[in-house]
């Protein structure tokens, strides 16, 4: 029997160079990363090895570029890791419904009335 592909989830560190990437469409380099971080800065390092877990967790990509350097882009979208990782919150907690996810989120953001307003319409017009 073959064994279904081990799917990850990212780390905090890796949500920030990833989110760093999502905002580069054409991706970047271990210093364009870099200089997207506030001070005081990861060392290159510290860069370098992150992206290697990344290509290892098939998060990235790469292309050569000259030299030794390697450009670095997603291989998938924000909204699509949001969406694998919001599926598995709602499996894993919610036994898979959606309802139990929003009425939690309700409950525990406590929304104001104006928000709550905005769902409904939001819902209302998905089921048109």
């Amino acid at each position: 029997m073959m064994k279904a592909p081990k799917t990850y989830t990212l780390t905090k560190a890796e949500i920030q160079i990833m989110n760093i990437l999502w905002e580069m469409p054409e991706g970047g380099c271990v210093h364009d990363i870099m200089e997207h971080y506030e001070e005081p800065k990861p060392a290159y390092t510290t860069i370098a090895t992150f992206m290697k877990i990344l290509l290892n967790k098939k998060f990235v990509g790469y292309r050569k570029q000259t030299g030794k350097t390697h450009i670095y882009y997603p291989l998938m979208t924000k909204e699509e890791y949001t969406r694998r990782v919001m599926n598995e919150v709602k499996d894993n907690f919610f036994g898979g419904s959606g309802s139990s996810l929003l009425k939690f989120f309700v409950r525990e953001e406590k929304l104001t009335e104006e928000e709550i307003e905005e769902l409904i319409q939001m819902v209302k017009l998905l089921n048109e």
